[in-house]
């Protein structure tokens, strides 16, 4: 049986309209610029909900090189300090911006009831290694540090990225631990991008699905790493030592690139002694659940994440 027999169903026709917008899948605009501008054009055309209960606003916090950005959703009605979730958005470390994961962590600061700080970082090639992971550290140490003001409590405070997103937040928990920075509380590493080696089944088998498949991860990972060597913060697979990390969730789908290593990484985990909540999910594709909303899978998976972080931050149902 091939991969796309293996698709979930409901979470076919999103493929469909992809591969219409972008031809050759989602690497294939060799120019990175047109690339990006293709692909937020493709995003942009996403339908967009109201969300009177929230307060949006944006920040600004210094980075190693230059100020960068942060957007705050805020509930209107939860009371201060409250527990708290930074983000880290996808994009494979070369695309991607606040805007983005915008629409996904409005649905998400509504349904949990919690404030969200989404915050941005460098990409590559222009800014490679080491510089994204240096801005996502500097990022979440000005939330910590300015958690009265955003509402948050920082003794709940968890750190959550999906794909290029969940391996700089592994990487920055690495760092955290390291640096002896502040303490998350809990961490959710999405389908993370962790490993450049590219050595596992998965990373050689998912090679047309058109999200991201084996030659675009390659590619991202060269302009990523540029010149320099991958250690445990370039690539969290890596990491010798993962003991001291806090609780952590790790979903992927079974037809994604990065289903193995996140396999592994989860099982690592837990041998260093982290409590770990694996779940791989049958008939998922590289971040189906946002292109297919809608699909049954898709809200199974998003109900399974907020359960999740209702448990490690005590909220309520």
């Amino acid at each position: 049986m091939s991969l796309w027999d293996r698709i979930d169903e409901e979470s076919k026709p999103a493929l469909d309209i992809l591969w219409g917008a972008l031809p050759g899948g989602l690497n294939g605009i060799p120019d990175i610029v047109e690339r990006r501008a293709a692909y937020e054009a493709f995003r942009a055309a996403a339908p967009k909900g109201e969300f009177p209960n929230l307060n949006v606003s944006d920040h600004t916090f210094t980075g190693p090189e230059s100020d960068l950005s942060l957007r705050l959703y805020q509930p209107k009605s939860t009371p201060a300090p409250a527990p708290g979730l930074i983000y880290i958005h996808g994009g494979g470390m070369i695309m991607g911006n606040l805007e983005s994961q915008d629409e996904v962590l409005k649905i998400t600061a509504s349904e949990l009831g919690i404030p969200i700080a989404s915050i941005d970082y460098r990409k590559a090639p222009e800014d490679p290694y080491p510089a994204a992971p240096e801005d996502c550290y500097a990022g979440v140490c000005w939330v910590f540090e300015n958690a009265a003001a955003l509402g948050m409590d920082t003794h709940n405070i968890g750190l959550m990225g999906a794909s290029a997103g969940g391996g700089l937040a592994l990487a920055t928990a690495l760092m955290l631990r390291d640096r002896e920075g502040p303490k998350l509380k809990y961490l959710l590493p999405i389908y993370p991008m962790i490993d450049d080696r590219h050595h596992t089944a998965s990373s050689k088998t998912v090679l047309d699905i058109g999200i991201w498949d084996r030659e675009g991860s390659i590619e991202a990972w060269n302009w990523y790493l540029s010149d320099s060597s991958p250690d445990a913060y370039a690539a969290p697979a890596r990491a010798e030592d993962l003991s001291g990390l806090p609780p952590t969730y790790i979903d992927v789908g079974d037809l994604d690139l990065f289903r193995d290593e996140d396999i592994l990484i989860a099982q690592r985990l837990s041998a260093a002694g982290v409590p770990v909540e694996f779940h791989l999910w049958t008939g998922a594709y590289h971040a189906s659940e946002l292109f297919a909303p809608q699909a049954a899978l898709s809200q199974r998976i998003w109900a399974t994440r907020y359960a999740a972080i209702r448990r490690f931050a005590g909220i309520e149902d």
